[in-house]
């Protein structure tokens, strides 16, 4: 079987490496690929492939490279447009970088096992923009088994594909100054685990309504990208999934109006289903995320944590969505209290599991996010908690922690959590939650969706080695 997909790469500079390895991944998942291959091919003459270690100095190394190799303010003759015939209007002198490009590659492919991608510790998937700043697309194939997706009817269309429209939908009505920073969020992947919990869990009621499901969905979707951004304000992020954040890009004032914005919208989205039970459980779960950020904030530093500060921080900010997803989309379809409950705990378990999971990547180079940035800000993060704990690597730790935060102080917390063994054990036990929030869901009747809830379940933690 073969899937054919195109990824857009934004990109902001003239020369620049764009990281696209996590959104690879998400597509990957996204579409079921277990066991084959990517195929990645540019579709532009100034846009090439390669596969190396995300390292900004390294980085810095290769884009001095490119400009010895074929300085921009050489003299080529591609750029002499009079002596060239069906020269599009406005096309700007670009010979260097063609001439760069044949360092690089326009295609390459890469193996697929177990639904992940094969890369080694230290390699990332770079698309290389040589002539920018420029709207970018990348053509991919993806051939090998995947995952079963079971046909159906038309009210049984894919609920990915219907929440994605939904939200298109939605962004195309919003002004500009709003609706560009959040369409570059949304459109930079993700696994949409929110909203697709929301919309299985509607279907386990009497009155399964995809097209409401979708609006449900979509508006949590949005929540969810209106707290990252706030997110990335507060924790002062450069990038996120590869690309700028909205304060990095537009101002810290922006990104705290198109947060704002989002969280309006997606209020008056709810609020339109009509459902006052929906409404109330969305609306506690905004109110208990805003809480736990400022609880999150006010921790940050705090070393050695524990256990429970931690859970009680994490089931706020993460999972209290992931629950009230799943516990929104039981109540509109009208399912029964029972069934809400346990969906409610399954949610809260998943969410619990999938930070986990996120805070491993912190150790991870090819996971999209900026390596060390738990570190930097001193976020509470169970890795680093156990870190603190260890009998052999803890008080240094704790001294690195206490400390200012250099680069080589980074590097050494990063190294000294390594060595420490803990990810793998915030790895086991985010296996073991995740098997808790199914034991949760085994005893219902799921019509079906069983099997969709058990792979969105899994995938919460896809990421952990």
């Amino acid at each position: 079987m073969i899937s054919a997909r195109r990824l857009d790469v934004p990109t902001s500079r003239a020369t620049e490496f764009v990281d696209i390895t996590a959104r690879l991944q998400d597509m990957i998942s996204a579409a079921g690929l277990r066991e084959g291959r990517l195929h990645l091919q540019s579709l532009h003459t100034t846009l090439g492939l390669t596969v190396n270690e995300n390292e900004p100095l390294l980085l810095g190394d290769l884009q001095a490279m490119l400009e010895r190799v074929a300085p921009r303010a050489n003299k080529y003759e591609h750029d002499n447009l009079a002596r060239r015939s069906g020269v599009v209007p406005g096309e700007p002198p670009n010979g260097h970088a063609h001439c760069r490009h044949l360092l690089l590659q326009p295609g390459c492919t890469l193996l697929v096992e177990a639904g992940r991608l094969v890369l080694g510790r230290w390699q990332s998937v770079f698309a290389v923009e040589l002539d920018g700043p420029r709207n970018r697309q990348l053509a991919l194939h993806m051939e090998g088994d995947f995952a079963g997706v079971a046909e159906g009817p038309a009210h049984d269309r894919p609920d990915r594909e219907l929440v994605e429209l939904e939200l298109a939908r939605q962004l195309l009505v919003d002004p500009e100054p709003v609706r560009g920073p959040m369409r570059r969020l949304v459109e930079a992947g993700g696994k949409r685990l929110r909203p697709l919990l929301a919309m299985l869990s509607s279907r386990l009621g009497a009155h399964d309504d995809p097209l409401r499901a979708a609006a449900l969905a979509a508006a949590i979707e949005l929540l969810h990208h209106a707290s990252l951004v706030h997110d990335d304000y507060v924790d002062q992020a450069a990038t996120r999934r590869g690309r700028p954040t909205v304060a990095a890009r537009e101002g810290a004032a922006r990104a705290v109006a198109v947060g704002d914005y989002y969280f309006a919208k997606a209020t008056r989205m709810i609020a339109q289903l009509g459902n006052p039970e929906v409404s109330s459980t969305i609306a506690d779960a905004v109110e208990t995320i805003c809480l736990s950020q400022m609880d999150d904030v006010r921790l940050r530093g705090m070393y050695p944590g524990d256990y429970a500060t931690y859970l009680r921080v994490v089931r706020g900010k993460t999972a209290a969505l992931f629950a009230a997803a799943c516990k929104a989309g039981a109540q509109l379809g009208a399912a029964p209290i029972g069934v809400v409950d346990r969906l409610q705990r399954f949610g809260d378990l998943l969410g619990i599991a999938f930070q986990m999971a996120d805070d491993l990547l912190d150790y991870s180079v090819s996971s999209g996010k900026p390596l060390g940035q738990d570190i930097r800000s001193r976020t509470v993060s169970l890795p680093l908690i156990y870190a603190t704990e260890d009998v052999r690597h803890g008080a240094r730790v704790r001294e690195l922690l206490a400390g200012p935060l250099e680069d080589r102080h980074v590097q050494e917390v990063l190294e000294l959590v390594e060595a420490s063994g803990v990810l793998e054990r915030v790895g086991e036990e985010a296996r073991g939650v995740v098997a808790a929030a199914l034991r949760e869901i085994e005893e219902l009747t799921l019509d079906g969706v069983g099997p969709q809830l058990a792979d969105l379940a899994n995938s919460t933690i896809d990421r952990v080695r």
